[in-house]
């Protein structure tokens, strides 16, 4: 090859470079990750800081769960008719801005009750101090109730528009976001972990408000870029209602009416219809009713969606201890297993959880988008019998005889103060895993040596369980994937925010549901039940989501070696969304 020729190569790969690292998706990417990062270190630090205030009890992060979890189940669709009937930039800015600024805002009290907490419980009796709480409390929620408008509106709707017709696109860009939520997942939680095992409070603080300052300030200009590169963003379809009454007077009126003061246009994709601007009069009482409304209108038109049973299937899935939370790493260390092997196993949930990535972009080119999200529950299926197998393996704890709420009671009886868990932020000498708060006989414990606990125990059972957990995430992450993007094509544009809105109440509704199940039966003695409970519902949202494929694809469900017909054409009519 000459010089020359190489020259031009060489340019060409360099313009190639610069056109990908300028493009709406990679610079929707950044923004994503940022926002993700800064999303997971906050989300594990409030536990943490929470713990820490109040006397090393897990009673505020209790709370902080419960009103976060309530918001969104009460809240999500209102939130989503908001992101829907709102302009995207002006929603996506907002949502940024109020996310990051309640993070900023709680950080800066967290820093000052840190700091002058000896003083602040002296003040009016403490309550200025519960006062305090209760601002961290709130704002915090605030905080995450805006970070569920962000990603309505950024992984719902935007990468929609940026992907365009092609779906095979669209499956590509949900994999990668879903990859730098694996990677983020693992990553920010060890990076602040560290700041604060070799820091302080304060100082993490500080750090998480500086942070989240400036990825507020470059995510704001990722966002306009992005609408800058993607015109498509700036075209907004309106109700299904409101079109097929202005489809109708602009085939009567078409010759007649122009644009005239006090009229404005909407543009719909290709349509063009004008809507006179009337102002209504709304009362005081409609006004109060409008957010009953809203709720109950949303829910109607989430179980009147033709993905209904799927959205529902994936919700099922969150009715379950089998995940790396602070439940089934708790019961880990009640078995012996250490926060060093916990951080690899957690690091290999992370490798399979974006092996699943993999295996759906694969699987939807081979078999298409329904028979995917039928094929990866399989699998997540077939892994979890490894999890029913650890409940009968020796070394498992299983004993219905004894009472979830025996220790308890002693305690009460005998008048001895509860356990408290034993602060992470205190542990210079441990990981930021080995500081999670776990159960040992009842009580509550923070230290990661095995050789500590009370009596040896045999590793069969919970290997067994780890390993069902860790293989079946490839299963897991493509069937959420498969679902995702089923939302994204079938659900009209004009309601994706408040369809979206349901399915995130419907996910939080059952992981609250989890969360009770794990109080009624705290023990580790019953957590063998709690894992055969979370199977069957797992079971559960699987059959709801053969029911939907069954109904999509009759005959052809099993029929792998054809696409699916929603995926066969992007141009064909039947890759409209609203045919499924």
């Amino acid at each position: 090859m000459s010089r020359a020729a190489e020259q031009a190569s060489g340019r060409g790969c360099c313009g190639s470079l610069v056109t990908y690292f300028t493009s709406a998706k990679f610079l929707l990417y950044l923004g994503h990750a940022l926002s993700t990062w800064g999303d997971r270190m906050w989300h594990f630090a409030v536990s943490v800081f929470l713990v820490e205030l109040y006397g090393n009890s897990l009673l505020l992060t209790a709370v902080y769960g419960l009103v976060v979890a309530g918001s969104v189940l009460l809240l999500g669709a209102i939130i989503g008719d908001w992101v829907d009937k709102n302009s995207r930039l002006k929603v996506a800015q907002t949502s940024l801005v109020v996310q990051n600024a309640s993070v900023i805002l709680c950080g800066i009290i967290l820093m000052l009750v840190f700091l002058f907490k000896a003083q602040l419980l002296t003040l009016y009796h403490g309550w200025l101090l519960t006062l305090c709480y209760i601002l961290v409390i709130t704002i915090a929620n605030i905080a995450n109730l805006a970070s569920t408008a962000t990603a309505i509106t950024i992984q719902r709707d935007w990468i929609v528009v940026v992907a365009g017709e092609d779906r095979s696109r669209l499956a590509d860009m949900n994999a990668t976001v879903r990859r730098i939520d694996q990677l983020t997942n693992i990553l920010a939680p060890l990076a602040v972990g560290q700041i604060m095992t070799f820091g302080s409070p304060v100082i993490g603080c500080g750090f998480i408000s500086g942070w989240n300052l400036f990825s507020m300030c470059v995510e704001y200009l990722l966002l306009w870029k992005v609408y800058q590169k993607t015109p498509a963003l700036a075209l907004k379809s309106i109700s299904k209602v409101e079109e097929t009454e202005l489809k109708q007077l602009n085939l009567q009126k078409d010759s007649e009416l122009k644009p005239t003061e006090g009229v404005q246009l909407i543009v719909d994709k290709d349509i063009a219809v004008v809507e006179p601007q009337q102002e209504k009069k709304i009362g005081c009482s409609s006004r109060i009713a409008e957010p009953f409304i809203t709720f109950r209108d949303g829910w109607v038109a989430y179980y009147n969606q033709s993905v209904f049973l799927a959205g529902m299937g994936l919700a099922f899935l969150y009715m379950t201890v089998l995940g790396f939370d602070c439940i089934t790493t708790g019961y880990a260390y009640t078995q012996g297993l250490s926060g060093s092997v916990l951080s690899l196993l957690m690091g290999a949930s992370a490798l399979t959880g974006i092996m699943g990535t993999v295996a759906f972009t694969w699987l939807r080119r081979k078999c298409g988008l329904v028979r995917t999200g039928l094929i990866s529950g399989i699998a997540q299926f077939s892994c979890l019998v490894l999890c029913v197998f650890s409940v009968f393996m020796p070394g498992s704890p299983l004993d219905l005889t004894v009472s979830p709420f025996a220790d308890l009671s002693a305690r009460l009886s005998n008048n001895e103060p509860l356990p408290e868990i034993a602060s992470p932020l205190d542990q210079s000498d441990m990981s930021f895993t080995a500081g999670i708060p776990y159960l040992i006989n009842g009580s509550i414990s923070a230290n990661s040596d095995p050789e500590m606990s009370p009596e040896s125990v045999p590793l069969i059972s919970v290997s067994l369980l780890f390993a069902g957990v860790i293989a079946a995430r490839i299963g897991l992450w493509s069937f959420d994937l498969t679902v995702t993007q089923l939302l994204q094509e079938n659900v009209i544009e004009s309601e994706r925010g408040i369809i979206n809105g349901v399915q995130n109440s419907m996910n939080y509704l059952l992981d609250l549901l989890h969360f009770i199940m794990v109080i009624l039966a705290p023990n580790p003695e019953a957590f063998g039940l709690l894992v055969l409970i979370s199977v069957s519902f797992v079971a559960m949202g699987h059959i709801m989501y053969f029911r939907f494929a069954q109904k999509t694809l009759g005959k052809q469900l099993f029929v792998c070696s054809t696409p699916d017909p929603k995926a066969a054409s992007p141009n064909s009519p039947s890759c409209n969304a609203s045919t499924v």
